[in-house]
């Protein structure tokens, strides 16, 4: 793995009560940044005010005020550079609340977006998103929110900005619903040769499918986990690791950490809480 884009893994959602949504907010100077991170929720930044330089996966997207970014789970991403004047909200939901708000199928991913919207759009998602940040018990009009983010990026030209290729998007959704889908396999499927399909997937979302799949592996085994009753070697199995030993070297390659100490240590918490100066 590219040590250079090593990244932790952080849940998005706060970790006391049940919020199943949630708005944060960021501003340059009210807090520290996140280290590079990736997690199992979809998630969208909205840019209230100033430019920020965002890190997603190889690549660097340069944002401003008016610019809305979707991250899907697994894609890892990091604050590179703000303005004084950066203030964000960051909106995040559990993937099956996600499902239920956009009438998807269970574990449809969310594409990658970068979107420029008109001054209309923009302003009413800002109203939508000051009036719940930082509340909990607001799942209702996160919802709302949420669906009118989404389906602004779904219009006809709204991915002018950044076009993605047909074939990143059919890998996307089918390997968010299988991570054990095998590049070959996925090939044949879709009749086209696995390098067309690693080369526009790389381009598009900044990190190979490989990777991609693996990291979407690693966040249902620690869903699997989290819901207790099973143990490491059968939440293995079933996130799609052939192996726990492949299990073992995928958390290792990823995370720098064994799946025992990640999950029967102190580290976890670690992660969850670190912050770059």
């Amino acid at each position: 793995m590219n040590a250079a884009r090593q990244a932790v893994h952080q849940g998005f959602l706060p970790s006391q009560g049940a919020s199943r949504a949630f708005v944060w907010k960021y501003s340059p100077v009210n807090w520290g940044r996140r280290p590079r991170h990736f997690h199992i929720e979809p998630e969208i930044n909205l840019v209230a005010s100033g430019r920020a330089a965002f890190g997603i996966g190889e690549t660097v997207v340069e944002v401003e005020q008016g610019d809305l970014l979707r991250f899907p789970p697994a894609q890892d991403h990091v604050l590179l550079a703000a303005s004084p004047d950066l203030y964000l909200f960051a909106i995040g939901m559990d993937p099956a609340l996600s499902s239920d708000v956009l009438r998807a199928e269970a574990d449809q991913v969310m594409l990658p977006l970068r979107l420029r919207l008109p001054d209309g759009d923009f302003r009413a998602l800002v109203n939508r998103a000051s009036a719940i940040v930082d509340r909990d018990g607001v799942e209702q009009p996160c919802a709302e929110l949420w669906e009118h983010a989404y389906w602004l990026g779904a219009r006809p030209r709204a991915h002018s900005a950044a076009t993605m290729h047909v074939l990143t998007r059919r890998a996307l959704s089918a390997v968010s619903q299988a991570p054990d889908l095998g590049l070959d396999l996925l090939s044949s499927r879709m009749r086209t040769a696995g390098s067309e399909i690693s080369r526009y997937f790389h381009r598009d979302v900044g990190m190979t499918f490989v990777r991609f799949r693996t990291r979407l592996r690693l966040l249902r085994l620690i869903r699997l986990m989290d819901g207790g009753d099973v143990t490491l070697g059968e939440a293995a199995d079933r996130a799609g690791f052939g192996s726990y030993s492949q299990c073992h070297r995928a958390f290792q390659a990823e995370l720098g950490c064994s799946p025992q100490r990640f999950f029967h240590s102190g580290l976890r918490q670690q992660m969850q809480q670190a912050y770059d100066p």
